[in-house]
């Protein structure tokens, strides 16, 4: 073979390993895409995704509230949610919903015809574009004889669908509804109402009085512009059961409420960005004999600003949080010492560390101790 002949197949081959790792490379490219595409994509989940309600009066409206849950690590925004009918109307969450946060899809159904139902909704986000469906069930009567299904809490001679009240994330300004379905059991007039509001709190009941047999809504309105404090705001309201109804542990309801920091005009690519190298703590896991209880848990500032722990909230007196810093430089890290005293968790309740923080897409970091 001629130098002519070898110089032309050694640039052939050259050619063909230069074609062959263009096609490698851009097999990994798509590859790499696709997996942070998937990485960074918002999640949800919901509470219920078919709801029954039961037997429901005809010509009386029903509501079912959905809570979502933003499970991903970007803010989600709920693009709209269509009933499968005329008959249902739909409200939701219009702000996006933070990493970690919730927001509701509220659906009234005013039932136009007598027997079962079974009806939908579709539910749309900013990032899938196949929707996802939830449904409600129940069976439309002109009597109802049976109200253990819709409403299954039971405080003296009135049943509530719900016994404990946990209105979404919410901005300073913002003004969401929680609906409370009550039902009256009793032989006289009922008139539903909450004592002891807090000043953040107002209450609209339809209709005003319930008869024997008859259901109806509480709906209440948090003010946020009345909260004093970011982070979580917890207290009771109590429904009164009867006319001269005092305050008890049996007619109590747990309110629960997070105020997060308006950060809509913060630069999203030069943010900063946290990250905990744990979000759940389980005891199960230490010696049963041993009382006190210690972690030591990473907190990362993976952004490119100074990252703020604006509020370091505990709900139980049997955890002790302490944090040696509160502002974390980009790309540096502290420790979050965690204590639990066994001892103290004969009234287990509330056992998780809330930070409020300046991350855009994750003002709110929860710590949950199981």
């Amino acid at each position: 073979m001629n130098e002519t002949s070898l110089t032309e197949k050694s640039y052939f081959c050259a050619l063909y390993d230069i074609i062959v790792m263009k096609r490698i490379l851009s097999i990994l490219f798509v590859f790499f895409a696709v997996v942070m595409t998937a990485v960074a994509q918002q999640r949800f989940t919901v509470d219920k995704e078919t709801y029954n309600f039961g037997q429901i009066q005809w010509k009386k409206p029903a509501t079912v509230q959905y809570t979502i849950t933003n499970t991903g690590n970007q803010p989600l925004r709920l693009t709209n949610v269509a009933p499968s009918c005329a008959c249902s109307v739909a409200q939701w969450t219009q702000t996006p919903i933070a990493a970690g946060g919730q927001g509701n899809i509220t659906v009234e159904f005013d039932a136009k015809a007598l027997g079962h139902f079974d009806k939908s909704i579709a539910v749309y986000t900013d990032t899938q574009s196949k929707p996802l469906y939830l449904h409600f069930i129940g069976e439309v009567v002109t009597q109802v004889k049976d109200f253990s299904r819709a409403y299954p809490y039971l405080m003296g001679e009135v049943r509530l669908d719900k016994n404990e009240l946990e209105f979404p994330d919410s901005y300073r300004g913002e003004q969401p509804t929680l609906r409370i379905g009550v039902a009256n059991l009793s032989a006289r007039d009922y008139e539903p109402i909450l004592m002891h509001l807090p000043s953040y709190l107002t209450m609209q009941s339809e209709p005003a009085v319930l008869k024997q047999s008859e259901h109806g809504v509480i709906t209440l309105t948090l003010h946020t512009d009345k909260l004093k404090d970011l982070g979580w705001t917890e207290s009771s309201v109590y429904l009164s059961r009867f006319m001269g109804d005092k305050v008890s542990d049996e007619n109590e309801i747990p309110l629960s409420i997070v105020l997060l920091p308006n950060l809509s005009n913060v630069d999203v690519a030069n943010a900063p960005a946290i990250q905990l190298s744990e979000t759940e703590i389980n005891l199960s896991a230490e010696p049963s004999n041993k009382k006190k209880v210690k972690y030591d848990i990473k907190l990362s500032n993976v952004g490119r600003s100074p990252l703020r722990i604006g509020k370091l909230q505990v709900f139980h007196s049997a955890v002790g949080v302490r944090l040696k810093k509160n502002v974390i430089k980009p790309g540096d890290e502290v420790h979050l010492r965690i204590t639990i005293d066994r001892s103290k968790l004969n009234k287990k309740r509330h056992l998780r560390i809330l930070l409020i923080t300046n991350d855009p897409k994750q003002p709110k970091a929860i710590i949950h101790i199981n």
